[in-house]
This record gives structure tokens, C-alpha cells and sequence, in this order.
């Protein structure tokens, strides 16, 4: 009588072992593709991209190495579990892929600089400009647009500086406002000196920055006065909430804040607003970072437009402690 051979033990299919794989190779190259064209906006962002980009990489090398390794075949629910897990790596990745944030070009690089008329600070989870002379009691906070390096608006926003303001750029986690509502608050409990704000922002940013000013305008401290909207919008009803002055300053040739969406906002805003509307700018005018897809065509040049939005802030926000400059409940149009 012959002995049975025991057979050898079910091991994971093979198609699924190689699926893993390459998911966990997409991740891997995922990270290193956003460390090597988002370089400059990961290392001077908020730490939470950098370290979900590290804890990636940890964890796709992890996979790659375990899938080597003999596994019990999986059957019934944790076979599905498995497969599972794969769609929502490559979720994950994607969602890393996306999160490759808008990396600041000159001049606003230069424009961080400290010199003679503005000290510049640099902190893990914002920038802060500082005028060196009269400080003014009127600060600025400014909420970038979505995925766009802080530092990018350090031109536009530094005549402010430079005219007594202090401005202080947040420094959003993932590059996403909504994940900076609360940064208003702990800014203004940081500067006792300032007794009233002007808020403001770009894109989603500025929706974000209506959101603070609507909640900020009554507080009795350092309450928000102003409400400073670059190519931007509120995403509800303000207009009877809302005690802040607002400034909206958008491009004509703008291909996401359209002139449209900008048109249909004024219902949504006091209506004691301002509107500006720079000719020939595009959305990403109102920062230095580059090109953005599905923006439009400009028809002006950057610096001509950067130099107009610079003026116009300055003189909306100068207004917000003494008479402004700029007329409350008009529409003007520059070039």
C-alpha cells in the first residue's frame, strides 16, 4: 500500500500577488514624481503632504517586499477584502498624485526676502510679512488658493507690507482652506497688537476667507473689517450677514473664476461691495506659480496685472482705517 503525499499548501493567486505589485511600483513612482516636480512647495508647505508623501513610500516598499514571501491563498470575504484593499491603494495614490501642489516661480521668490522696509518669517505652517517701520494696526490675512504654495503670493501681497500692514499667509494642510478654517482665530489671539483684520484669499481660498470674515466680523477684539475676494466667491448667501467691507478684484479673462461666476457673486455679497475687474488677467495672475489648467488666455502681461491687484489691496485695505480710497458699491475696470 503506496502512502498519500500531502499536497502542498494554496498559495495567493498570482495575478493578484502582481497586481499588488504594480500598484504598490504606481505609488512609489507617484511619490517620487511629486518630490521631484513639486520639490520647492513640499519642502516650504505645511509638514502633512511631506509626511503622507514618506508614510507612502514606507508603505508601498513594504507591500512590495511582503508580496515575495509565501501567503496563504485567501477564499470567500477575505479574498474580496484583498481586492478591496488594491482599489483603495490606488485611490490613495491618486489622491497623492492630486495633492502635488503649485510650486512658486519668481518674483515671488525674491519677494521673500527680508530688506530695509519688510522683514520676512518663515514658519513650518505659515509666512508673515512684517513692516520694520510704523507698524499699522490693520493686519491682513490672507488664505491661499487650493494647492498653491504659500510663498506664491508673496509679490502680490508684499506692497501691503511694505504700506504698514502685517500680512500673514497660511500655510494650508494638503494645500486645502477648508482644512484652515480654524487658523483666523489663532492668528488673531497671536497678534494683540492688530485690533482689526482684513481677510482675504485666491480661488478656494477666498471662498474660505468669507467663511472667516462672516464669522469674524463681530468679534468685539479684533474683529475682521474687510474682506479681500482675488478671482473668488463666497459658497453661500452673505449679503445681509456680512458687516465687513469687500473687495472683489477678478480677471476678465479668468477660465475658472469666470466673469459669470464672478457676475452671479454680487447677489451673494453686500451690497456696499466693490468689484474689480482687471483686463486681460487670468486666474493665475493673482499668485506666481505658473500656468493652471483650464484657466484662459491672458491678454495682458503678469506683471502689468500683479502691479494693479497690488495697488487696488493696498488701497482697499489703507480705507479700512481711514477713508478708502477705492469707492464702496461701484465696478470699476482696469487694464
Amino acid at each position: 500500500m503506496t502512502a498519500m503525499s500531502t499536497p502542498p499548501p494554496r498559495t495567493e493567486s498570482a495575478w493578484i500577488a502582481w497586481a499588488v505589485r504594480i500598484v504598490a511600483a504606481a505609488g512609489i513612482l507617484v511619490v517620487l514624481w511629486a518630490s521631484a516636480t513639486g520639490r520647492g512647495a513640499i519642502l516650504h508647505g505645511h509638514p502633512l503632504y511631506a509626511v503622507l508623501l514618506a508614510l507612502t513610500l514606507l508603505g508601498c516598499a513594504l507591500v512590495i517586499w511582503r508580496s515575495f514571501r509565501p501567503r496563504p491563498a485567501r477564499t470567500g470575504w477575505r479574498r474580496v477584502g484583498r481586492f478591496a484593499l488594491v482599489l483603495l491603494s490606488v485611490a490613495w495614490i491618486a489622491f497623492m498624485a492630486w495633492l502635488r501642489p503649485f510650486t512658486a516661480v519668481q518674483p515671488a521668490l525674491d519677494a521673500m526676502r527680508s530688506d530695509a522696509s519688510v522683514t520676512v518669517a518663515e514658519y513650518p505652517t505659515q509666512i508673515v510679512m512684517t513692516p520694520t517701520g510704523t507698524v499699522s494696526s490693520t493686519g491682513v490675512f490672507f488664505e491661499p488658493g487650493a494647492k498653491v504654495d504659500a510663498r506664491a503670493y508673496a509679490a502680490i501681497l508684499r506692497p501691503l507690507a511694505e504700506a504698514g500692514h502685517t500680512v500673514v499667509i497660511p500655510k494650508q494642510p494638503l494645500g486645502i482652506a477648508f482644512l484652515s478654517l480654524p487658523t483666523f482665530d489663532a492668528t488673531r489671539s497671536a497678534y494683540p497688537g492688530i485690533d482689526r483684520w482684513a481677510v482675504g484669499g485666491h480661488s478656494l481660498g477666498g471662498t474660505v476667507a468669507a467663511m472667516q470674515a462672516d464669522a469674524g466680523d463681530s468679534d468685539p477684539v479684533s474683529p475682521a473689517v474687510g474682506l479681500l475676494l482675488y478671482a473668488s466667491y463666497p459658497a453661500n448667501d452673505i449679503s445681509t450677514s456680512l458687516t465687513a467691507k469687500v473687495l472683489s478684484i477678478s480677471g476678465s479673462n479668468d477660465g475658472l473664476a469666470t466673469p459669470a461666476k464672478i457676475e452671479d457673486s454680487k447677489a451673494t455679497l453686500p451690497a456696499g461691495s466693490t468689484f474689480v475687474t482687471i483686463d486681460g488677467a487670468v486666474h493665475a495672475f493673482f499668485g506666481d506659480y505658473g500656468p493652471q489648467p483650464g484657466d484662459g488666455t491672458p491678454t495682458v502681461s503678469h506683471d502689468t496685472a500683479r502691479n494693479e491687484i497690488s495697488r487696488d489691496s493696498v488701497a482697499f485695505v489703507d480705507g479700512l482705517s481711514a477713508v478708502s480710497s477705492l469707492p464702496q458699491g461701484g465696478t470699476d475696470s482696469r487694464g
